[in-house]
């Protein structure tokens, strides 16, 4: 009896410890390849789709230089899921616990086509923008380094998403607009502009986000968040701190615009007064922020066109349904608040800047 305590134990033992390894080392191994497509033919699977079959040759990892056949059936007859001769291609690759190894197509291979894009953007900005062209870009690539190693390393190790976003806000600004424009009065101005604005606009955020009741699962990429268990991420943070970075993106060209015209009518006219130069201010930021106002709405609407277009076929759906949705009131909150951002930044900057170049 005491011998079938110990081994029972002992086997409970060896099962704790070491079935989660004996079940990991049996798991499917998954990573990516690329490949160039060598030759195809399309012929007909007797479903519904067509079907092809590709020979390629896989240009990366352990396999690289082999050639290998898969199956590629193009579901809903997408364009997107075609391969061509000549193609570079992502493959997804398993390889199964005895060793066999499975290749299924993945996505069209972007990346040589996504860095021609952007050294064309980046000699497009220092040509028209000369030297103040190439120090935005450097306040750019220091607002994506932020962004990338700063908010989102905190965010998935368990900081509050709000929180993170609004002390990266004001670095961002701050790293940025001195960086941009050189560190002198007209940018000292437009800084305090902008950090005064992005105050008023958290606030805006928080007051508007409780009123409509958003808990920030209004999108399918929330949702799949909350359903990964090592990620412990606030949705409604999350949503917030969407809402400030992105007014923060409009900001920075409002209170330097203001600024800059204030100066510049200061210059042509130093005996202004600051109500002449607040007047003067003022009539150029509401032709700047009209313009704005429509790029901001047109920016939000364009890049959830889809989803706006399946609501809208949606014919048994009332449309009052689909404007109170979470989806659609997200970014009707996002708009508003980015919208008021740019309408609160005119008279903020103007004033600063009126009585900064003024002699009182």
């Amino acid at each position: 009896m005491p011998f079938r305590v110990a081994f029972s134990m002992a086997f409970l033992a060896f099962t704790v410890l070491f079935a989660p390894v004996m079940v990991a080392a049996q798991e499917p191994i998954m990573d990516f390849v690329r490949a160039e497509v060598e030759g195809i033919i399309e012929v007909s699977s007797g479903g519904e789709y067509p079907l092809q079959e590709a020979q390629l040759r896989i240009l990366s990892g352990p396999e690289s230089g082999d050639r290998i056949a898969i199956k590629n059936e193009l579901f809903g007859n997408r364009e997107d899921l075609r391969m061509a001769v000549g193609q570079t291609v992502v493959l997804q690759r398993i390889e199964r616990p005895d060793g066999s190894k499975m290749y299924s197509f993945q996505e069209h291979y972007r990346l040589p086509a996504l860095f021609i894009a952007f050294v064309l953007f980046l000699l497009l900005g220092a040509l028209i923008g000369r030297k103040r062209g190439v120090m935005s870009l450097i306040g750019l690539g220091i607002s994506i380094l932020i962004i990338v190693f700063v908010i989102f390393p905190l965010m998935i190790a368990g900081w509050n998403a709000f929180a993170v976003s609004i002390v990266a806000s004001f670095l961002i600004a701050g790293s940025t607009i001195l960086i941009s424009h050189g560190y002198n009065k007209r940018t000292m101005l437009a800084l305090s502009a902008t950090c005064i604005t992005l105050v008023i606009s958290i606030l805006l955020a928080v007051f508007t986000v409780a009123i409509t009741k958003l808990f920030g699962l209004g999108s399918e990429e929330s949702v799949f968040l909350q359903l990964d268990p090592s990620i412990h991420i606030d949705p409604k943070g999350l949503l917030l701190a969407g809402i400030v970075i992105g007014a923060l993106g409009v900001l920075d060209d409002v209170t330097t615009t203001q600024v800059s015209a204030v100066h510049e009518v200061h210059k042509a006219n130093p005996s202004y007064t600051f109500a002449q130069l607040f007047s003067a201010g003022t009539s150029v930021g509401r032709e700047h922020v009209a313009s704005m106002i429509n790029t901001l709405v047109l920016a939000y609407a364009g890049a959830s066109l889809p989803l706006f277009l399946l609501f809208s076929l949606s014919g048994d759906v009332p449309m009052w349904v689909t404007v109170n949705s979470a989806f659609l009131a997200e970014e009707i909150v996002r708009t508003l608040v980015g919208s008021a951002a740019l309408l609160l930044a005119v008279p903020i900057a103007t004033f600063l800047a009126a009585y900064g170049f003024s002699e009182h």
